[in-house]
């Protein structure tokens, strides 16, 4: 109720305010005071002040607050823990995600992924050509031979 009525004061003044400046031929600043004036009388009027006037003065509320933020801070020092441990999990389980991941292969072969690189090209041993090369009936050894040297045509 208090609030209501400090807010309908501050609108009236506002109010009166723009009046005095549309007196004085200042019509463009009138109209701003008179707008900014009455946003008090417009929320008390929607029950906005109402629902902010009992959030501020419930002790409740403002413990739900403090265990907000209470809740904040915990999760900060867990993650804060967790960077400086350098990942979650005993020792034990570390060491078994290292022993893993060491024993998984590379996805690219050390070989393959040179000219991918675009590294020197002298360097990459060309195919060998002649018998050495073909399986039986002189047929390629490899599938992809017409594929590498499209590749490798076009320098990839």
């Amino acid at each position: 109720m208090l609030t209501s009525t400090v807010c309908a004061a501050v609108s009236a003044a506002g109010l009166g305010i723009a009046a005095l400046t549309a007196y004085r031929k200042r019509f463009l600043a009138a109209t701003r005071i008179a707008a900014f004036s009455l946003i008090p009388i417009g929320l008390v009027m929607t029950g906005v002040i109402d629902w902010v006037t009992n959030i501020v003065f419930k002790p409740t509320v403002w413990a739900g607050f403090g265990v907000l933020a209470l809740s904040a801070v915990l999760f900060m020092i867990s993650r804060g823990v967790e960077r400086r441990r350098g990942g979650t999990g005993s020792r034990k389980e570390r060491k078994e995600r290292k022993a893993a991941a060491a024993d998984r292969p590379d996805a690219v072969a050390p070989a393959a992924s040179v000219p991918s690189l675009g590294a020197a090209r002298d360097t990459a041993q060309p195919a060998p050509k002649g018998k050495a090369a073909q399986g039986k009936g002189g047929a390629p050894k490899d599938d992809f031979s017409d594929i590498e040297a499209i590749l490798k045509k076009h320098g990839i």
